[in-house]
């Protein structure tokens, strides 16, 4: 879990990415990082309208490459890659979130 408080500051412009789902379902999502784990590529995002927003679940998901303009967001099934991909972005944010 990721606490929230920092998403919160004026300073601090979110990037706000809309992601569609196969049911054609849209949710806006906080672009926080890209972080690259053996050879492929992994987006940070934290839900816009999460209900709790002191207490917030990041969404992991591999980047795959649909051409030079396209990436598709690919949901991830392996709980060791999902582990490593967030321990890589818990320790290069470390002094900036509090993470619980």
């Amino acid at each position: 879990m990721l606490n929230n408080e920092d998403f919160t500051n004026d300073e601090y412009e979110a990037q706000i990415i809309t992601l569609e789902d196969d049911l054609g379902n849209e949710q806006d999502f906080e672009f926080l990082d890209v972080v690259e784990f053996e050879g492929d590529e992994y987006i940070i995002l934290l839900p816009v309208e999460d209900e709790d927003k002191d207490q917030s679940e990041v969404m992991i998901l591999r980047i795959e490459s649909v051409d030079d303009e396209n990436e598709n967001y690919v949901g991830i099934d392996d709980e060791e890659v999902l582990q490593k991909v967030f321990d890589i972005f818990k320790k290069r944010y470390e002094d900036d979130y509090d993470f619980e």
